[in-house]
């Protein structure tokens, strides 16, 4: 039990702004590999967040586009950002011509390109409509839903096969870590996605069907991405794993809306 409480406590330290005390003692992969597991946990309390200002602004007179921008620019403050400067580095990194050492190379340059500016556009412009038109339409379970699969997308990447492109940095600690999560996690992804299908629509199968699916074809994303990252850049960095993240929670928060 303390180590599960030690390991959500470096999580909340390592990806959040919240106040918790600073973590003591080195970090090895061990330590590593809990937290990533300890990651969805994170998620689940960032997408009640969401779900709850969403739900709040919703009773006001702003436009629902810019409830949903209100809503991701507050996970972006929550989060410092991290996750979108990998999403950007990545998707610069992806978008060259080269070999793995020269895609980690422009990756590792920290400049925004036309790759990561397009790609950084979309995903937060896609966002923030999504969650607005979730939240005009009552479904701010959706929401919640939408970030804590992103943090789902986070042990999958990690998952044992996929080494760490670098012999240093975040993904070296993390990479080529998971196995029983594997087990775990996506199973409460589709148990989250038949609640927040009963809590917003019930009665609804429809509904239901349509957020197990996207549900499952988010963490399947995940997967794929994660493998053809691995492949262009050599293994994973933790530029990927904010990439895989971010790509998760706008294919489940957009998904979500594609109800027949």
């Amino acid at each position: 039990m303390r180590r599960a409480l030690g390991a959500l406590h470096d999580a909340f330290s390592w990806l959040t702004v919240a106040p918790v005390p600073q973590p003591r003692g080195d970090f090895d992969r061990r330590r590593g590999a809990a937290v990533i597991a300890a990651t969805p946990l994170v998620g689940l309390c960032l997408g009640a967040i969401a779900a709850g200002a969403a739900f709040g602004l919703s009773h006001t007179r702003l436009p629902d586009v810019l409830v949903g921008t209100i809503v991701v620019a507050l996970l972006a403050l929550s989060t410092r950002g991290m996750h979108l400067d990998g999403l950007a580095d990545t998707a610069d990194g992806l978008g060259c011509y080269g070999d793995p050492a020269r895609v980690r190379e422009v990756m590792r340059t920290g400049d925004v390109g036309p790759f990561g500016a397009a790609t950084l556009t979309l995903v937060l412009l896609g966002q923030a409509l999504a969650f607005g038109t979730l939240s005009a339409e009552g479904r701010w379970s959706g929401i919640a839903l939408a970030v804590f699969v992103g943090r789902i997308a986070v042990p999958i990447a990690c998952r044992r096969g996929l080494p760490a492109a670098n012999s240093n940095g975040f993904g070296a600690l993390v990479a080529d870590s998971q196995r029983v999560s594997l087990a775990v996690w996506p199973v409460l992804a589709i148990a989250g996605a038949v609640g927040t299908a009963i809590i917003d629509t019930p009665r609804d199968g429809a509904a239901l069907i349509t957020a197990c699916l996207v549900t499952a074809t988010a963490l399947a994303f995940a997967w794929a991405f994660s493998r053809h990252c691995a492949r262009r850049t050599g293994g994973i960095t933790g530029d990927v794993l904010g990439a895989t993240l971010e790509l998760s929670t706008v294919a489940v928060a957009v998904g979500l809306l594609c109800y027949p």
